[in-house]
């Protein structure tokens, strides 16, 4: 394989560098393998990496493969601002005016750019509750007692999340899971901040007090067991995707919201909620922290 012309690092769900989640982008990705695809997304040690291709549906603007360090996922959410941003940064021109449409594993995907980089959230490839026992052994495996958790269910779009709402922000913040017992599972965990704005915590030396809030605002945190450990996600599009088609269906959230996520690993994400014409919208900036090419 010859030198690919362009490579790019974004920090997606930020407008500061550094504060949000890392993705890696391969442009003019038509000729890699998958198992190239592979061994340079285990080789970047990122939560994903992104290999940008030609269409093969005329409808889309480009193709997005999408990988992690164990292997390709058919969605995932900080991927799709990722690879947007920097398909357009490298001067991308979309068939539809305020709309790029992404084809990926679960099909098409409309994003929009109209106020910042949002995406149509696909639909669930599993929804609905989760086992009793099964929601004892996660919240077990959080350190969460019976009554912290107010509801729990499938939520997955492609990477197989399972979402939990609990009694508060100032909760998930506080959350410490036991990394033999997270083995397996896929967890996002959210809490809605008092309507006063965040609470006032410090966690791990990054200070949540002040912070403008527009509108309602919860804590997400998502949790993962990716077959090399147990780890948290800096800020993650599918789940919040998840968590808004399930919370706002069922009444829990409002049609518009702002996700903090990130703070307990001193990130400072924000995914931005809101619902237009029956569809879920999730948002965020996007920087470009690194360009250059890739010669292997």
């Amino acid at each position: 394989m010859g030198p690919v012309p362009a490579f790019r690092q974004i920090d997606v769900f930020t407008a500061v560098p550094l504060r949000g989640n890392p993705l890696a982008v391969v442009h003019d990705a038509d000729d890699w393998s998958d198992e190239q695809m592979a061994q340079f997304a285990n080789w970047t040690n990122l939560s994903e990496t992104t290999f940008l291709q030609q269409p093969t549906d005329p409808r889309a603007d480009y193709r997005v493969r999408i990988f992690t360090i164990a292997g390709e996922l058919p969605f995932a959410g900080h991927p799709t601002i990722g690879s947007a941003h920097a398909w357009r940064e490298a001067g991308g021109i979309p068939k539809a005016e305020g709309r790029i449409v992404q084809e990926c594993g679960v099909g098409l995907v409309d994003v929009s750019y109209a106020e910042r980089l949002a995406f149509a959230a696909p639909p669930l490839l599993r929804s609905g509750p989760v086992e009793l026992d099964h929601v004892a052994t996660i919240g077990a495996a959080l350190g969460l007692t019976p009554d912290q958790i107010l509801a729990a269910a499938w939520i997955d779009n492609g990477p197989g999340w399972i979402g939990l709402e609990i009694d508060c922000a100032a909760s998930v913040l506080a959350l410490d899971p036991d990394p033999a017992r997270m083995r397996g599972l896929k967890v996002g965990v959210l809490g809605r901040h008092a309507d006063s704005g965040p609470v006032a915590v410090d966690v791990k030396g990054v200070d949540v007090k002040g912070v403008d809030v527009e509108g309602v605002e919860v804590e997400v945190r998502a949790f993962y067991s990716d077959g090399r450990d147990a780890g948290e996600d800096p800020v993650t599009g599918s789940l919040n995707a998840g968590m808004a088609q399930w919370l706002i269906g069922e009444s829990r959230l409002p049609e518009r919201y702002v996700a903090r996520q990130g703070t307990a690993l001193g990130r400072d994400g924000r995914v931005h909620v809101h619902t237009t014409d029956d569809r879920i919208w999730v948002g965020g900036d996007a920087v470009t922290v690194l360009t250059g090419s890739v010669a292997v």
